[in-house]
């Protein structure tokens, strides 16, 4: 039984209960889950929702303990959840995080938490929603969703977040690094990050190249992409990312577009889960499963068009509900 009242004040033990049961995959908890959220809703929606994505190796686990540690030393309150693509129940890499950000974790102002997949991005995008509402009702003014750079899901985070941080290596000359143009298009900022020691000249290069790149991609009327450089080991330059940060909410806010941007995020959560419910539906009907796999046997053979099939298998599907 989740104590609201806690959970309300902050208590980390009732937040890490709730974030359970929104987890959990029984149909009973799944009732009671909703059923919390809805009583914590007039409670959220006060944070800043933070994502952040970079390349292996990047000192992802760095920037995050430090940055988050310099929001605590501001005043604010911060949850992280990491978006764990690998199974609960095999621990995943929460573990390796939890040791990177061993000062951050142990700080009463802060909650670490992984974002299970499930086995599916859809698993992502609703827990992980789920799980921002109740550490906004918890208290949390700065939410930070990192991802493990496996691909889709940095659209998956972009798409419920406030700010897109993507982090960057002081590597000049290899202006995409591995990561697709695609994300960097969904940047809020780019952060050069190790720009420090004899790498410094090297970064400086690397911020003049992503500069011009940057200047080509604009995905937001109000807020023109920053590229900073910063070194979270050494604690440099988190003074001007968060400046930057509390500027684009400023600006944003003013011109209504934060609260718009929220609630057009809303109403995609709201088509992804129709179309992720009625998929639920359908694996739940062994005769529909049975049904699927003749058709598309027959798809397969050339006995019959892809497009006529799928129309007779939505056919099954409308009549069994």
């Amino acid at each position: 039984m989740i104590e609201l009242q806690k959970l309300l004040k902050g208590d980390r033990r009732s937040l890490a209960k709730a974030i359970t049961l929104v987890e959990s995959s029984r149909s009973e908890d799944s009732v009671e889950a909703q059923k919390l959220l809805e009583k914590i809703l007039p409670n959220t929606g006060k944070s800043i929702r933070l994502g952040i994505t970079g390349v292996p190796g990047v000192g992802k686990s760095t920037f995050i303990e430090n940055f988050g540690l310099y929001l605590i030393n501001n005043g604010h309150k911060v949850a992280v959840l990491a978006i764990d693509p690998s199974s609960p129940i095999s621990g995943g890499s929460i573990l390796g995080d939890k040791t990177r950000m061993e000062n951050l974790s142990q700080n009463e102002k802060a909650f670490i938490r992984p974002s299970p997949s499930l086995g599916f991005l859809g698993g992502v995008a609703q827990k992980t929603r789920e799980t921002i509402l109740l550490c906004e009702a918890a208290g949390f003014d700065y939410v930070l969703i990192e991802t493990v750079g496996v691909g889709q899901s940095e659209f998956e985070v972009a798409d419920m977040v406030d700010f897109f941080l993507v982090l960057m290596l002081p590597n000049a000359g290899d202006e995409l690094q591995g990561i697709k143009k695609g994300i960097l298009e969904l940047a809020d900022a780019v952060i050069i990050n190790k720009a420090d020691g004899d790498i410094l000249p090297q970064a400086n290069l690397t911020l003049a190249q992503y500069s011009s790149a940057m200047e080509l991609m604009r995905h937001n009327p109000h807020w023109k992409a920053r590229v900073l450089s910063c070194s979270a080991l050494l604690k440099k330059n988190l003074d001007t990312i968060y400046s930057m940060i509390e500027e684009y909410k400023e600006t944003t806010a003013v011109s209504g577009y934060f609260e718009k941007k929220r609630l057009a995020q809303n109403q995609e959560w709201f088509k992804k889960l129709i179309n992720e419910l009625i998929e639920q539906k359908i694996l739940q009907n062994k005769d529909l499963i049975k049904s699927r796999h003749e058709i598309e046997s027959k798809v397969v053979k050339g006995e019959i068009l892809p497009l006529k099939a799928a129309q007779e298998y939505l056919n099954l599907i409308l009549k069994s509900f």
